[in-house]
């Protein structure tokens, strides 16, 4: 891989200069809520006038996005940029790590993909990419009226301040302030948020201009004590408690620890007007990438999702779905040290067998043979040999935004890949293995519910179509998220907050 240049950032023509306000979200840890709490508040922002951007300095996650431009920012800030109303932008995550081992992950930075870092040696680089950074940040500060930042992780991780990109040591060096989520629904919420205001050091200490506690069931006078006392001994106060999301759906997560809870277990036969859904089986790969493909799937009603990891899990499926996958070449491995490979062989011979649907990587899995001296390093492999497909991993890296008509249907996605499969796409009508380089093809509603009315009528299942188009549910999800903050926090107040940021060009510096 080639070093790349980073594109220009200075402000684009046309934009003016915006005020350069700013607002640091962080977490006690990972999962407290931060990329909810960022969308939540750029959706509030935004449908107050407010010009709102979203921005991650460090992002590691394979569920990545495409800018216009051609360039890879992680999911979440997708997600965010829709909730301000404003279109993706590599400067939105300037740093993108993508796990493709227990110890390395593939860098991209300013959306292209520039080599692969190790867990040991990245802390050198992450210093050198300080400027980068900040240089990002400064730019969109410089274009938009408030920019939104989200953390990673913990804010207190101690052992990782000296080359922490993301969190408080950013802050400081953009004279951001800074809120401190917690999630107090697996206790130990005070004691969380005090220990990270402890362990800080004072010049990080001081950018904590507030803590919000998120995810509280219950009576919220009850927590009112514990947070008079965590004010009185930090002399930070809380902003204030948000409730439980309840059952309400997340869309396009990208946390791990998200997934279980969100994407392919939810059964959706509880809500199915017919007593017999389509039921649907994702293979959960170990490097699964981009699940927010399966979203669409998740709002219809007649549509049952279940993760599937052995065979025995795919017995009655009617459709199976290979998804995408930041390691190709090591998640088929596993696919057949589960024995899936020899279920899925069995499935396809029988006439009366599911339908098999491959994305991006499952699609080159589907083939017959793998060519990759640039990922894996593992040459020719052979694929599942499940369609007469060729996938020859080669630079320059595939990332664009792609539109076809399938079925008939149009549909627009993106793709993100090293493979170039022969031919690029399988397709024919009617066929019961089916495949795409396309992430993103199902939400277009008219494809989907072709796709799967086709499999309900051929196994025998029943399936009436969302009367909701999915572009309309993901907007209603952002609206519900800016209503939940709206009701709990003092909107204005955090404007204000955001409006003593430091001006753009007067900041303290890294």
């Amino acid at each position: 891989m080639t070093e790349t240049a980073p594109p220009d950032l200075r402000p684009q023509e046309g934009r003016g200069r915006g005020p350069g306000g700013a607002l640091m979200v962080v977490g006690t840890t990972s999962g407290a809520g931060k990329s909810t709490l960022t969308s939540a508040l750029c959706r509030a922002l935004a449908r107050r006038g407010v010009d709102v951007a979203p921005f991650k300095a460090q992002n590691m996650s394979n569920h990545s996005a495409v800018t216009p431009d051609g360039g890879e920012i992680g999911r979440a800030q997708a997600m965010q940029a829709l909730a301000a109303r404003v279109e993706t932008d590599r400067r939105m995550g300037p740093v993108l790590l993508k796990p493709s081992g227990t110890r390395t992950s593939h860098l991209v930075v300013l959306g292209d993909e520039v080599g692969v870092a190790d867990a040991v040696g990245y802390g050198e680089r992450a210093r050198v990419l300080r400027p980068v950074v900040l240089e990002a940040l400064q730019s969109l500060r410089s274009e938009h009226e408030v920019v939104v930042l989200e953390g990673a992780g913990g804010a207190a991780e101690i052992n990782l301040l000296d080359r922490d990109l993301v969190n408080l040591p950013l802050a400081a060096a953009a004279g951001v302030p800074a809120v401190l989520v917690v999630d107090i629904e697996r206790g130990g919420a005070f004691a969380a948020a005090y220990g990270t205001w402890a362990l800080l050091p004072e010049r990080l200490r001081a950018c904590l201009r507030g803590f919000v506690v998120n995810s509280f069931r219950g009576d919220v006078t009850l927590l009112e004590p514990g947070l008079r006392d965590l004010e009185e001994r930090t002399g930070v106060p809380v902003l204030g408690v948000l409730p439980h999301l309840g059952d309400h759906l997340m869309l396009g997560v990208e946390d791990s620890l998200d997934l279980g809870a969100t994407v392919a277990p939810r059964r959706a036969d509880a809500r199915a007007e017919s007593g017999r859904p389509v039921r649907v089986a994702v293979v959960r790969l170990p490097h699964l990438a981009n699940p927010s493909d399966l979203d669409p799937l998740v709002l219809e009603p007649d549509v049952e999702l279940r993760w599937a990891t052995a065979p025995g899990d795919l017995a009655d499926a009617d459709l199976v779905i290979l998804p995408g996958s930041r390691a190709t070449v090591a998640d088929l491995a596993w696919l057949r040290g589960r024995g899936l490979d020899r279920t899925l062989e069995t499935l396809v011979a029988d006439p009366d067998g599911p339908f098999v649907l491959g994305l991006c990587a499952g699609y080159q899995m589907l083939g017959e043979v793998i060519v990759d001296e640039l990922e894996s390093g593992e040459g020719r492999v052979e694929g599942l040999g499940l369609l007469p497909v060729t996938t020859v991993f080669r630079a320059p890296k595939t990332v664009r935004r792609t539109s076809l008509t399938l079925d008939g249907q149009a549909a627009a996605g993106y793709e993100i890949r090293w493979g170039r499969p022969d031919p690029a796409l399988w397709w024919p009508p009617g066929a019961r293995v089916r495949g795409t380089s396309l992430h993103g093809v199902l939400d277009a509603d008219g494809l989907r519910h072709s796709v799967i009315a086709g499999v309900a009528a051929a196994r025998g299942r029943e399936f009436t179509p969302s009367p909701v188009p999915y572009a309309d549910a993901l907007d209603a999800h952002l609206e519900h998220l800016a209503d939940w903050v709206e009701a709990s926090l003092d909107i204005p107040s955090l404007l204000a907050l955001a409006r003593t940021a430091a001006p753009v060009d007067a900041t303290p510096g890294w």
